[in-house]
């Protein structure tokens, strides 16, 4: 074994000692949010992931807000559902997690074509940024579990742009060494979008949430949403999509 490798096993051995999770507050997490219900063996794995996830990351609440430890397991527990089968390393670009009790206005502003600077206030219930922090709201995140039946899931979405930016590039597609699999990536996610976007003018109803015209990292985002808390009706509607999903994330969801 090499010496580095031997040195990440001290490391994590220590975290999972350092962070793990009582039993009792597991069980209730799992209650509280039934989607991140699995077998014995990828339960075991996700809590071990949830215990280095909280050994890596710094939380904070805004405004005067305790993040407690039931709050912790519960936003970590739903970052580490899609890295299941594929690690943390992709999470390791940012640390803070900042916690507000709702959501945010931001004002923002922008400069059209004539140079003319446009001011307005956003609404936010999460934030991720390359280097961090990320901002969350707890409202969103505490109802995770009813919203699931509308494909909604903050932490997932947030987490998925971490993911969307780790190549440098953020375009709706993870990062991938493959040439063939990126040229698939592009592919699909273009015509699906494409789709979508046809849909939603169309105001028809549609599983993912119709935020996702806003761009393709946006439909990235709101897909791996649906695709983990309401996989089903997203296999469904997007069996192409889901695919591409389940071969990326090494999970399929819809059989659990």
């Amino acid at each position: 074994m090499r010496l580095s490798q031997w040195w990440r096993r001290r490391r994590d051995a220590r975290a999972l000692q350092r962070r793990a999770v009582p039993d009792d507050l597991w069980w209730q997490t799992l209650q509280r949010y039934p989607f991140l219900v699995r077998d014995a063996a990828d339960d075991a794995e996700l809590r071990r992931l949830v215990s280095l996830f909280l050994d890596r990351k710094e939380f904070s609440g805004a405004h005067g807000l305790l993040v407690t430890d039931a709050m912790a397991v519960a936003i970590a527990a739903q970052a580490c559902l899609p890295m299941l089968r594929l690690g943390l390393s992709l999470y390791d670009q940012f640390v803070g997690i900042v916690v507000h009790r709702d959501e945010v206005v931001v004002a923002r502003e922008w400069v059209d074509s004539d140079g003319i600077v446009h001011e307005y206030d956003e609404v936010l219930s999460g934030e991720a940024m390359e280097r961090g922090p990320m901002m969350l709201s707890w409202r969103d995140v505490d109802a995770a579990g009813e919203s699931a039946q509308w494909a909604y899931n903050v932490v997932i979405h947030e987490f998925m742009h971490i993911i969307d930016m780790a190549d440098g590039v953020t375009d709706g597609i993870p990062p991938l060494t493959d040439r063939d699999e990126q040229e698939r990536w592009a592919v699909t996610i273009e015509m699906e979008y494409a789709r979508f976007c046809h849909r939603v003018d169309d105001e028809e109803d549609t599983v993912l949430d119709p935020y996702g015209v806003e761009g393709p990292e946006e439909f990235f985002a709101v897909a791996a949403e649906a695709f983990f808390v309401s996989p089903r009706p997203m296999r469904a509607e997007h069996p192409r999509l889901y695919t591409l999903f389940a071969n990326y994330f090494l999970q399929d969801p819809a059989t659990q």
